[in-house]
């Protein structure tokens, strides 16, 4: 979309673009740890958090409906490399670790996800931005949720 950034509003509009591109990446690599991991409370909270990241991306293409812009989809390399970092150390992996490893990839995603929303939300509120810092807040209170809830499992899985 934007070659060279000239004003905060270029930026704002690409990282929120990034953003969209990092809920699928997220949703995707949900779908896919929910489908390895053995324990049931497990499966529930990859499938429940799949199901907020639907709501999600749905209220970052309503902040682009509300800058009167087309939702944008540019990459996210980092979702993307952690998904396949996820990926490959699962398969790497004895049956007995994969879901601490399955875990670890989707609070690695979580702690990224947080730090732009973060990111974002300021750059939103400096803009005047209300409803969309409202929307954006919505998605990181719940990525915050998660967060702690996938810390709280990761430190069972390892007997901390």
């Amino acid at each position: 979309m934007f070659e060279h950034f000239d004003t905060p509003n270029e930026l704002f509009t690409f990282r929120l673009g990034t953003l969209l591109s990092a809920e699928h990446d997220s949703l995707s690599m949900l779908e896919d740890l929910e489908r390895v991991v053995d324990g049931d409370d497990l499966k529930q909270l990859f499938h429940h958090h799949a199901d907020e990241t639907r709501q999600q991306i749905a209220n970052v293409e309503e902040c682009f409906r509300l800058l009167g812009m087309p939702p944008d989809d540019s990459p996210s390399p980092t979702t993307r490399g952690l998904a396949k970092e996820a990926d490959t150390l699962i398969r790497k992996s004895h049956p007995t670790l994969v879901d601490e490893v399955a875990v670890a990839g989707a609070l690695a995603t979580e702690h990224y996800e947080i730090a732009t929303y973060t990111t974002l939300i300021d750059m939103a509120q400096a803009q005047g931005h209300t409803e969309v810092v409202r929307l954006l807040q919505a998605n990181l209170s719940q990525e915050e949720a998660t967060c702690d809830k996938l810390a709280a499992v990761e430190r069972q899985l390892v007997g901390a």
